[in-house]
């Protein structure tokens, strides 16, 4: 018979020079509820802000893992052995939030999350995400690619709110993980065009390996060479950083017409001076995007499984003991993706 763990190691984030890891309690999985392994996780660069993550705090950390199913409960739907993906949140699928495919605004979402975190060795998934937001991976898709699938998910969904059109010229401000999985998922669109902005050097060489056509590196008159990059402005803008200086360049950047999308939040007290009388003649729209659905998870899979070369953008692969060194790393603008594998 097997012996199912009760305690699990797991990263705890207490402050943004805190991290501890601990010795958590296990359950063993009941109806329908899924023990799993983690083979790999992915550090988020939304776990680094302060603001974000303090209000939180004692919290588990880790939202971007792949793990391998050790038990199942009645009704689960998997079987030992298996890999698989496991979202962090998973909807109702049948409240009126979900039926209009606002998943991220469903109570269930925003309720339900792994026992500890991703960043442990062992964690539960509830009934709701066994239900609605476990995936199985193929063969050809590495723990370390599965990583990827809630990230690029988050993309998935970006580009869907942009409602990007054939011919559509984009612009990426901020090169970090997430502006380069913009650009890897835009080469499979029909952008005319594709620009790349970030303060940083090697950023702007991985922008051009990933495939924009034009590399800018930020600055004062950034926005005028967005602009002429791109023949008068971005007909889409994802703005990454979590910065209202980059919201702003991006507004300065977009064509009449165009969207910015507006990816990662800023502080609750950061308030920007919204250009209405502009905004209004030129009619620019302003699109937030949150997190990501199981239709956008199931479409980032497919892709990574047809091949996308997120692997490419690992730039450092730490133990769980290693965990609070890769997030200083992230903090610090000095690593790309940080995989880490328990």
């Amino acid at each position: 018979m097997l012996t199912l763990p009760t305690t699990t190691r797991a990263a705890i984030f207490y402050g943004p020079d805190d991290i501890r890891l601990e010795r958590v309690p296990l359950a063993a999985p009941g109806p329908k509820e899924v023990l799993v392994r983690i083979r790999a996780c992915g550090l988020c660069s939304s776990e680094t802000l302060a603001w974000y993550m303090q209000r939180k705090a004692p919290v588990p950390l880790g939202h971007e893992p792949a793990g391998e199913v050790v038990a199942a409960g009645e009704g689960a739907g998997v079987a030992p052995g298996q890999r698989v993906f496991i979202h962090h949140h998973a909807p109702c699928l049948q409240c009126r939030a979900c039926r209009r495919g606002d998943y991220v605004h469903c109570q269930t979402w925003r309720s339900t999350r792994l026992v500890p975190g991703g960043l442990a060795e062992y964690a539960l998934v509830p009934a709701q995400i066994t239900a609605a937001d476990l995936l199985p991976l193929p063969a050809s898709v590495s723990d370390v690619a599965a990583v990827f699938v809630e990230p690029l998910a988050c993309v998935v969904k970006s580009l869907r709110r942009a409602r990007v059109r054939p011919g559509d010229r984009l612009a990426v401000i901020g090169l970090g993980v997430m502006g380069l999985l913009h650009i890897l998922l835009a080469r499979d669109l029909q952008f005319e065009r594709v620009v790349g902005v970030d303060l940083l050097p090697e950023r702007l060489a991985a922008a051009r390996a990933a495939g924009a056509d034009d590399v800018l590196m930020g600055g004062e008159d950034a926005a005028a060479r967005v602009r002429e990059a791109t023949g008068g402005g971005a007909d889409v803008v994802i703005v990454t950083p979590a910065s209202l200086d980059a919201i702003q360049l991006g507004y300065e950047s977009v064509a009449p017409g165009g969207r910015i999308v507006i990816f990662t939040p800023v502080p609750p007290e950061d308030l920007w001076a919204l250009p209405v009388h502009d905004m209004f003649f030129r009619e620019v729209e302003i699109v937030p995007t949150y997190s990501a659905g199981p239709n956008d998870t199931r479409e980032a899979l497919r892709r990574l499984a047809e091949g996308l070369p997120v692997e490419s953008l690992i730039s450092h692969r730490f133990d769980l003991n290693g965990a609070a060194e890769g997030y200083r790393l992230v903090a610090q603008g000095r690593a790309l993706k940080v995989v880490v594998q328990p």
